[in-house]
């Protein structure tokens, strides 16, 4: 398996961005699909967005399209989410996860997870 590390959440009014980053360790990280998911308190864990190992294909949640872009780096272990028009809903920790399967707007995470960044979209 290999180890995530997310960073980059906060707090930030309605309308602003964040990047968040999850550095990986291990030599396989560039074999992975990668992927973010997010869970806001009482509800469940969803899915955000997803890229493939070679970065050439992408896919978003409905909450998140148009709005959130995945990118990766593979020379660097590390996979992006960049997160614009922030809403006082996208509030929820957000979570690194590697080896997801799936397609389209439906995909499920694989076994390894991060230990989660906040983020908080204030009103």
């Amino acid at each position: 398996q290999v180890q995530l590390v997310e960073s980059g959440g906060g707090l930030v009014q309605t309308g602003g961005s964040l990047r968040l980053s999850c550095a990986a360790s291990g030599r396989t990280f560039s074999r992975y699909v990668m992927g973010w998911f997010r869970q806001a308190p009482g509800k469940e864990r969803e899915f955000v967005a997803a890229i493939t190992w070679s970065g050439g294909s992408t896919y978003y949640g409905d909450s998140a399209k148009g709005r959130f872009t995945i990118s990766r780096d593979n020379a660097k272990n590390t996979v992006y989410l960049q997160m614009n028009s922030l809403k006082p809903e996208d509030t929820a920790v957000y979570y690194c996860n590697a080896d997801l399967y799936g397609n389209g707007n439906s995909w499920h995470g694989g076994g390894s997870w991060g230990q989660g960044t906040q983020v908080t979209v204030s009103s």
